[in-house]
């Protein structure tokens, strides 16, 4: 199948009632969400319906910034690492824009990120189980229908409330995604409107103000810092830049792309992962951090190879990275300016920096889910911190009494890791959700993914026609 029909959003459930309810219901359409939705829409067995409060997909429309990559291949798409027949592939849509003659001939392996957007757009457009211009206002358990209850809001084309409604399903995935994460000390500043203190997540919506400031500050050593510091570098005259790049990081750190520790987003790792004691995975997470904070080697070669075009003619650009550095406290001055106290961790020494436009390349933080899921709050099982527990099938761990699964998408990096963010394990786990829903392999996934073996324990392998070798394994000693 190469064209997928094109049908119309919400043909195929009309909020389904307790007695047809969905087999199951998806909050939040964003890339994770958007995958499940398609690799279930061929599984005619089973109903589902997903629901957004936006009127359409955007996919981080603030940092669609011209020529700007993603960091993942194009076969880390929605589908094709599970299903690579399916028709929702980036290689399909290609094909349905009769560009699949140009793409073989740019011999492009990491595509725009402008492109991915405008492919999950496309998918997201031919869809029916998506439901866009829906807020859901409230989930609980009916303890007699033994199915969870939906309350939403149906939106308007101008995010108006336009009518009120209840949907009914045995089982639900979230998908809500990460919101911009503001450090403390800038909130204030970040809130008032005359301020330019912005998230980076708005970055495009504000680039030209931005351009016109006369001092710019981008704070953040991870990708969207470093291709905002380096859109604007390449924006402003020589000599004078006046730009000046903070992280907290102890450098502008290039991202961990080697082969094998690319490894670390595979299945293989998730699942290794998820079965060390929790003190442990805490402990793990913050020493990973190059692995998913860093920055891509093209992009830094970039912004070095810009700053070195600049010192042709003699002199140095009006441009100061430094990295190692914390926002103490911030504050303004006057009406237009911004002062930012800054302490260098490693020097112990404090200054003062006054710009006129701040860039908050601070990154984002999971959702969290206590408002969304308040009515389901005293039957959610809990860590040592308080987190919710999460299987490896990617279900909360629920109390007895609730027997539908409640699976989440991009909110279980305590639980699985690194990769939890990551678009190239997106089919992946759509897949695994799917097959825990349906009790059967209904995507068959590999045994094993990586060459590394995560532990004292081989991986297994399956290898066709051969007979498995007889030899000496590795037996983890039991914890004392």
């Amino acid at each position: 199948m190469n064209t997928p029909p094109h049908t119309e959003p919400g043909t195929a459930t009309d909020t389904p009632g307790p007695d047809q309810p969905l087999d199951l219901a998806g909050i939040g359409i964003g890339p994770f969400n958007l995958s499940l939705a398609a690799l279930a829409h061929p599984l005619t067995q089973l109903r589902t319906a997903f629901y957004d409060q936006h009127p359409a997909f955007h996919w981080h429309p603030g940092l669609l910034i011209d020529g700007a990559t993603l960091q993942v291949p194009f076969l880390a798409d929605l589908v094709t690492l599970a299903d690579p027949a399916s028709p929702w592939t980036f290689l399909n849509y290609l094909k349905t824009r009769e560009r699949l003659f140009p793409f073989y001939f740019a011999e492009r392996f990491h595509i725009h990120r402008a492109e991915y957007d405008a492919y999950c757009r496309w998918v997201s457009e031919n869809l029916p189980s998506l439901h866009f211009g829906h807020h859901i206002d409230a989930v609980r358990w009916n303890h007699e229908r033994n199915l969870f209850e939906i309350d939403f809001t149906q939106l308007d084309a101008d995010g108006e409330a336009e009518a009120l409604g209840r949907t009914y399903a045995r089982n639900l995935v979230l998908g809500i995604g990460t919101a911009p994460h503001i450090p403390v000390p800038l909130r204030p500043l970040a809130e008032a409107p005359t301020v330019p203190v912005i998230h980076s997540a708005d970055y495009l919506d504000h680039r030209e103000r931005l351009l016109a400031a006369d001092h710019l500050t981008v704070i953040g050593a991870g990708q969207s810092g470093a291709e905002i510091f380096l859109d604007q570098l390449r924006a402003r005259p020589t000599g004078r830049e006046n730009l000046h790049w903070l992280a907290r990081t102890p450098a502008f750190a290039p991202m961990e792309y080697s082969k094998l520790g690319l490894e670390h987003f595979t299945p293989d790792y998730t699942r290794y992962f998820h079965a060390l004691p929790e003190r442990a995975r805490d402990e793990l997470l913050p020493a990973q951090w190059q692995l998913y904070k860093g920055i891509d080697h093209d992009t830094l070669a970039a912004i070095h190879d810009e700053l070195y075009r600049r010192t042709l003619d003699g002199g140095w650009p009006n441009a100061v990275l430094t990295p190692g550095v914390q926002v103490r406290t911030a504050g303004r001055v006057g009406t237009t300016k911004v002062e930012l106290h800054l302490e260098h961790a490693q020097q112990g020494s404090r200054s003062r920096l006054t710009t006129d436009a701040v860039v908050l390349a601070t990154g984002y933080r999971e959702r969290r889910l206590d408002t969304l899921l308040a009515a389901l709050d005293p039957y959610l099982r809990r860590d040592a911190s308080e987190r919710p527990r999460v299987d490896e099938h990617h279900r909360l761990v629920l109390d007895p009494a609730i027997t539908g699964s409640l699976y989440v998408q991009n909110a279980e990096r305590h639980t699985h890791g690194v990769g939890t963010p990551d678009l190239g394990l997106a089919a992946w786990r759509s897949a695994t959700i799917l097959n825990s829903l349906t009790a059967k392999p209904t995507y068959p996934l590999p045994p094993r993914t990586a060459f590394t073996t995560f532990g004292l324990a081989h991986p297994p392998t399956r290898r066709t026609g051969t007979v498995p070798r007889q030899g000496s394994t590795l037996v983890p000693q039991s914890r004392r």
